[in-house]
């Protein structure tokens, strides 16, 4: 078979936003290989720039359809840490609640809708349907279910309404909370309906491994597998990084093929989302979780990004099972009416979370009016961009001899793994490009 090829994806499907594939080899030669973003600045950082600290999360949650939660619950814990507010043990409980939340409604979608095609072999969710349409159809519940979680505790689906700096302007009732845990109890068949179509197909998972840096969050104390609280961590460093140190962890740099800035800490590049989190909290996980990783032979250490969709599926049994604990400590408490207060405060500070992505930093400044002066935003996917290029270089010479069609199929499959969230990403405004 021919080892020259001439592949040019322009706009890959099955991802949010806009990304380019471009391989050209002759005779077994590399020529040209890159992972480009091509999508056009979003400048969220200066919309928020004169707005009150109580704008914040409103401007940013639109960074992103998907993560919007994520991005509120960032930048409103950024903003706390810059005036100094405090938050109750209640309201952190129902945030994190909100969190997971959009962990499962994020996770389903791309497991069932954007990824499980590759595996059974079809082009996109509409043929999986005559394929697996009980699967689809669990998949469709599971993401209801994602979606009503969201109504209930963000206000809406997305873009929340109930967050404030302080606390919450809303938060749900005892009966309400009841019926939710008694969904969550009952879509474990959904869950496992989900998992054994995608063991059922694992063998189309392709059996590629990079070394590489994960970072994620580390919560210490408690130790948690944490979407929510915590410092930095990598595989590659012992300790942790506190969340105001971001940019040392970051190291945000700019290349000619991306309208996004790239990473990097220890290495060349590092790794964010659901397999960085296993591979720094595994133990952590609840034990079905950690099971339904066994099952699939997932272990602490996995360097196989198309492992990350498996990772994805086993973080959904976590967050369901935290989430019917979490609803049972806030029932066993008793809830409380709360009206959170605050006031304008000159500061700076950063907050944190993970996003289902990755780990996710909102950075802001205020003058003593309350007004934002300066903000810094680094969205998981631009931390990605260097990893999925270098994947490439190994991946490429490693399948060249697989033919043209196999080598673009594999490089898709590759960049979705990923689950990237292409335009939230791309915030750079100076970008010189050479041709």
């Amino acid at each position: 078979m021919s080892k020259s090829l001439n592949i040019h994806v322009e706009h890959i499907t099955r991802v949010e936003g806009h990304g380019n594939i471009v391989v050209n080899a002759k005779n077994g030669k590399v020529e040209k290989l890159q992972w480009q973003v091509p999508e056009a600045p979003r400048f969220f950082e200066a919309m928020v720039r004169g707005r009150s600290y109580e704008d914040i999360q409103t401007i940013v949650s639109r960074i992103c359809g998907i993560c919007s939660i994520t991005h509120s619950l960032a930048s409103t814990k950024a903003v706390e840490n810059a005036l100094g507010l405090t938050v109750s043990e209640q309201a952190d409980k129902v945030r994190v609640l909100m969190h997971y939340s959009e962990q499962l409604q994020s996770h389903v979608l791309h497991i069932g809708y954007l990824a499980a095609p590759d595996f059974f072999g079809v082009p996109s969710v509409v043929p999986l349907v005559a394929v697996a349409g009980d699967v689809v159809k669990a998949v469709i519940r599971l993401h209801r279910l994602a979606n009503e979680w969201s109504d209930l505790i963000a206000g809406r689906t997305t873009h929340p309404v109930t967050l404030k700096p302080g606390g919450l302007t809303k938060i749900p009732t005892e009966k309400q909370l009841y019926q939710l845990d008694e969904r969550l109890k009952s879509c474990g068949p959904d869950l496992n309906m989900v998992a054994d179509a995608v063991l059922s197909v694992a063998g189309n998972i392709p059996n590629f491994e990079r070394q590489t840096e994960y970072v994620s969050l580390k919560q210490e104390n408690p130790p948690t597998y944490t979407f929510y609280h915590g410092d930095i961590t990598s595989t590659d460093y012992d300790g942790t990084v506190k969340i105001n140190d971001w940019k040392t962890v970051a190291n945000e740099y700019v290349v000619d093929q991306s309208t996004a800035k790239w990473t990097k800490w220890n290495r060349n590049s590092y790794t964010v989302g659901a397999l960085a989190r296993f591979n720094n909290n595994a133990d952590l996980l609840c034990e079905p979780a950690k099971d339904l990783a066994k099952t699939f032979g997932l272990t602490k250490g996995c360097c196989n990004p198309y492992m990350n969709t498996v990772a994805q599926l086993v973080e959904c049994v976590h967050v369901v099972q935290a989430s019917i604990q979490l609803i049972d400590e806030l029932l066993t408490k008793g809830l409380k009416t709360e009206n959170p207060q605050s006031s304008p405060k000159a500061g700076k500070a950063s907050g944190c979370v993970e996003a289902p992505r990755g780990i996710l930093f909102h950075e802001y400044e205020f003058d003593k009016k309350g007004n934002c002066v300066a903000a810094d935003i680094c969205i998981p996917t631009n931390q990605n961009h260097a990893s999925i290029q270098e994947d490439f270089e190994k991946l490429v010479p490693e399948i060249i001899d697989e033919g043209e069609d196999a080598v673009r199929q594999k490089l898709e499959m590759l960049v979705r793994s990923y689950d990237p969230c292409i335009s939230c990403s791309t915030h750079m405004l100076d970008v010189k490009f050479v041709k």
